[in-house]
């Protein structure tokens, strides 16, 4: 029988999370002081706006706006097709329509074609980043994401919309106007796939949904909570990757980000926008990801278990060999600790 503890740690721990049935470690004492994980101080590097080729996206060839709010005129975000996209959508030449990607096999390997899209979400101050902007620039950027979405739920042949941000060179992003990716591919990834799967098991067996589970618990236990307000809650999960990884669930039970209504992404916005903040001040503007899981496109009535959320992953572990060689992941810092220092 595993023994449950409310101290904090000082042996390493082998902890399971509850949705994907991955193992991860808690290893607080491979790092001296947990304040040691922080980068030292220094002045993020602002590229200059000139030359910028997101200051006028239309004049740097990328087309014209997908979409773009309020107008294409007076745009404060704006859509683009990704001018080097990773998925592309294709149409039969012949008679013009739009052409599913194909299975095939290549000897023992199933190969599927890279048909999808992919999408940059641009904002447009070339300095202010999503923890930065208004309240109701940060909302149209939500907004604006849940519209595109819209127009993919159609489209028989895609599988999964994946929404991003990448902030910082260590976290990919290689222009340093403020920008979002959406990619729209004819499968569901792998670790979305164990999402859902551990999502549906939870709830077979105990009628419930299993992030609504955690975050009742870690509102019981309050230790890991960051931030909360009438909507949305933020807290450093039990089971944490990385350190001082975070999770944003709107406290309403949804399993689609595209059902979201307007007040209720203010709500998660609000707790977004509070938690990026915290990171620039409290780890030194540190580099970072945030994405949204939610539910597939299609076949929608398969996934009321689940519970769309935003997690956030700021840039400070590097996976070695044995996270490499395992799959577990080492983190070494308690996530009560990671939640006392980012509070």
């Amino acid at each position: 029988m595993f023994h449950v503890s409310y101290f904090m740690l000082h042996n390493s721990e082998l902890r399971k999370d509850i949705v994907s049935g991955d193992w991860i470690v808690i290893s607080p004492q491979r790092a001296k002081r947990p304040h040691d994980l922080i980068r030292k101080p220094q002045k993020r590097k602002k590229a200059p706006i000139k030359g910028c080729p997101f200051e006028d996206p239309q004049k740097t060839t990328h087309g014209e706006p997908i979409l773009a709010y309020p107008n294409k005129k007076n745009w404060q975000v704006q859509i683009v097709q990704n001018k080097y996209p990773v998925f592309v959508p294709w149409k039969n030449s012949n008679v013009g329509v739009h052409v599913c990607a194909s299975a095939f096999q290549k000897g023992p390997y199933w190969v599927v074609d890279g048909r999808g899209y992919h999408d940059l979400v641009i904002t447009r101050d070339h300095y202010k980043n999503f923890a930065h902007l208004s309240k109701h620039q940060a909302v149209m950027v939500l907004k604006i994401m849940q519209d595109r979405y819209k127009m993919f739920l159609n489209d028989s042949c895609l599988a999964y919309t994946s929404i991003f941000h990448n902030w910082g060179p260590k976290a990919g992003a290689s222009i340093y106007h403020p920008h979002y990716q959406i990619i729209t591919l004819p499968v569901v990834p792998p670790d979305v796939q164990h999402s859902l799967k551990g999502s549906a098991q939870y709830f077979q067996r105990y009628k419930k949904c299993v992030h609504c589970v955690m975050i009742d618990w870690e509102k019981k236990s309050r230790s890991r909570i960051i931030y909360e307000n009438k909507g949305a809650i933020v807290f450093i999960p039990f089971v944490s990757r990385e350190p001082f990884e975070l999770r944003i669930f709107p406290k309403k039970h949804s399993s689609f980000f595209e059902d979201a209504t307007k007040e209720n992404l203010k709500w998660v916005v609000d707790a977004l926008q509070k938690v990026l903040i915290l990171i620039e001040k409290r780890l030194n503007d540190i580099d970072y990801n945030f994405f949204i899981h939610t539910s597939p496109l299609r076949n929608k009535n398969k996934y009321y278990h689940y519970h769309w959320h935003i997690e956030v992953l700021p840039k400070i572990s590097v996976s070695a060999g044995f996270e490499l060689g395992t799959g577990i992941e080492i983190t070494v810092i308690d996530p009560d600790v990671a939640a006392k220092i980012l509070k």
